[in-house]
């Protein structure tokens, strides 16, 4: 299936300005924003084919792109109906578990921008709406907010579930504090990994620069 890629141009253009107001008045979702410069996630809808790239650059702007040749922190890939089954779940971490959704590379920047932009208040619909209509506009915001506040609630029950799979299946595990200590320290380690890795890409671009 083809797609007018002005219109979706329009589309990525409409939500990164819709993200950029509601950082103005968010300074601390901003900030931590900034902290994930160099990051790349792509969204990769397999059916209809569409793939769109989220890009931090180094000033904390979130950009959306048709097409980078950045290399990829994250990449998500599925269909327009395993998308849309995660987000409308009761019960979003099983989903996930048996879902025909690939998620490839390092998790921790997905999880992250999920976290910050489920914070702001984000006016998904106008934008949308002034550049699809009114029936597209609207079914995609839905799908929009639906996405980045899954996180809010699926993280802990994905870890739940697995926690009470090890458990209850493996008899493997150590008790659940020991393992909600461990998950949290590994999240920050991954946070850590990629923020020191935008930090050295931002300084070597500058010392490139004064080179020249």
């Amino acid at each position: 299936m083809n797609h007018d890629p002005a219109i979706i141009a329009g589309a990525l253009g409409a939500l990164e300005l819709a993200v950029a107001r509601a950082l103005s008045l968010a300074p601390v979702a901003a900030r931590e924003l900034e902290d994930m410069a160099g990051t790349h996630i792509v969204i990769e809808c397999t059916r209809p084919e569409i793939d769109v790239t989220i890009s931090i650059d180094e000033a904390g702007q979130l950009q959306l792109k048709q097409y980078s040749e950045e290399a990829v922190s994250t990449r998500v890939r599925g269909s327009a109906e395993d998308f849309i089954a995660l987000v409308t779940a009761d019960d979003p971490a099983a989903t996930l578990i048996n879902s025909k959704l690939e998620i490839i590379g390092n998790t921790a920047p997905l999880l992250a921008l999920q976290a910050i932009l489920s914070k702001i208040d984000i006016d998904w619909e106008a934008p949308l709406v002034d550049a699809l209509g009114d029936v597209a506009g609207h079914q995609l915001a839905k799908f929009l907010r639906a996405f980045f506040s899954w996180s809010q609630s699926a993280g802990k029950s994905l870890r739940r579930q697995l926690s009470e799979f090890i458990l209850e299946e493996g008899r493997l595990s150590p008790p659940n504090a020991e393992l909600e200590h461990f998950y949290q320290e590994v999240g920050r380690l991954g946070l850590r990994v990629d923020r020191l890795q935008s930090r050295i890409h931002r300084l070597a671009k500058r010392l490139r620069e004064y080179d020249q």
